[in-house]
């Protein structure tokens, strides 16, 4: 697995205003055309990709941003038909 950060492009991530109700933490803008963009992308790179994860950091300096989780499961084998049980067998 990479260790290269990968950027959400098109995604900016703010602190909340003053004023803003507690219950809400930060706010997220999206520009549409780049963010589009930047999913279609990861699209292309990972076809099977059904799932895009993100996590808000911030910087040593204070500032916000986004960062995509690359994350992946262990894709798990199917069990071989003789190793199930007879009864389990279709």
């Amino acid at each position: 697995m990479s260790e290269e950060k990968v950027f959400v492009d098109g995604m900016i991530i703010k602190s909340k205003s003053e004023g803003t109700p507690d219950w809400v933490k930060e706010k997220i803008s999206l520009k549409l055309d780049e963010f589009g963009a930047w999913v279609a992308a990861q699209k292309k790179a990972d076809p099977d990709l059904e799932w895009i994860n993100i996590d808000i950091k911030q910087s040593q300096g204070g500032k916000l941003y986004a960062e995509r989780d690359m994350w992946k499961p262990q894709k798990q084998e199917k069990p071989k038909d003789d190793s199930m049980p007879e009864w389990m067998k279709g």
